[in-house]
């Protein structure tokens, strides 16, 4: 029986630790992130891997930094046949990298070499692909640069936004694992050099990426707003107050207006026109210090004064 370490934290990476588990592999132990506070009130909150680990009966292991630290002699002392990881968040020092007797195997949420980094699935909807995948690969000292075991493409549907496509990816990456790990283990799996000259990178999501500029027109907009859905989320400003937009669609205003100035105010949504003469129809947002809200309560409330030609920074 092979022997795993599984590496993950977001939710992305628990129906892969459940397949490993339901496929019978002996997992030594799951290493995820640190506990961290989340929401206003700060409330100190597991990973999800770390509570699907929990509730399978497996072992956890936590480090802050993996490189140097105890939890590192920790795994190395398990001795793992394969180390698997899947959006850990960290890079493997050269000794991990080195020890188990199978090498240590990522999945990875694109169709590399296009869009190594950590924000692969945001990328690809914010630069309007049309298709994105996973890929297995075997991990390396260099970011997401490894050997490729085995890929798997799926479409980008037109109303995917990034967590539709996570969950989608998801399956994707537990399915194709489940099929690649016997070549893995008998020595049959293939092994792609990845062609340099392809590579693009998908770094994480900077506060920059996150503000809409309305001058760009409206698929670039809609594909921001989804991109960015449900996290971080796109925001603009307005009376220089930010206002999130967690949903909107390609309104069908024509104008000849300013852009980001209100063209179009409906019972529930409001459009905003954006460059090329084209509009982006609101349908849910956030004003500052507010919770969530639909475009229609907002028109019912705090947005009650909202009037054609306001304009949106």
């Amino acid at each position: 029986m092979t022997s795993i370490v599984f590496m993950g934290t977001p939710t992305f990476s628990v129906p892969i630790l459940r397949m490993l588990h339901e496929e019978g592999y002996k997992i030594l132990a799951v290493v995820t992130q640190p506990d961290r506070p989340v929401g206003r009130k700060k409330v100190l909150t597991p990973p999800p891997v770390k509570e699907e680990a929990l509730r399978l009966g497996v072992p956890v292991i936590q480090p802050e930094k993996l490189r140097g630290s105890a939890e590192l002699e920790q795994i190395l002392a398990l001795q793992p046949d394969l180390v698997v990881t899947a959006a850990f968040g960290q890079i493997l020092p050269k000794v991990l990298l080195e020890a188990p007797r199978l090498g240590c195997i990522n999945v990875h949420a694109s169709l590399l070499p296009a869009y190594r980094g950590g924000a692969p699935i945001h990328q690809a909807i914010l630069d309007g692909q049309k298709e994105a995948g996973v890929t297995i690969m075997y991990m390396a000292e260099k970011l997401d640069a490894g050997d490729m075991i085995s890929q798997q493409a799926i479409p980008i549907e037109e109303t995917d936004h990034t967590g539709s496509l996570f969950d989608k990816l998801s399956i994707v990456g537990r399915d194709l694992l489940k099929q690649t790990l016997p070549a893995i283990e008998d020595g049959t799996n293939n092994r792609t050099v990845q062609d340099e000259t392809m590579v693009t990178y998908a770094h994480n999501i900077s506060r920059e990426q996150e503000r809409v500029d309305w001058q760009q027109n409206a698929r670039t907009i809609y594909n921001q707003v989804r991109g960015l859905h449900p996290w971080p989320v796109a925001y603009t400003t307005l009376e220089e107050s930010n206002v999130k937009i967690w949903w909107a669609q390609i309104g069908s205003a024509k104008h000849t207006a300013v852009p980001g100035e209100v063209v179009h105010i409906a019972k529930d949504y409001f459009e905003i026109a954006t460059g090329e003469g084209e509009s982006i129809a609101v349908y849910d947002l956030q004003p500052a210090g507010k919770k969530r809200l639909s475009a229609e309560e907002y028109l019912r409330g705090t947005g009650a004064k909202l009037q054609i030609g306001d304009r949106f920074e």
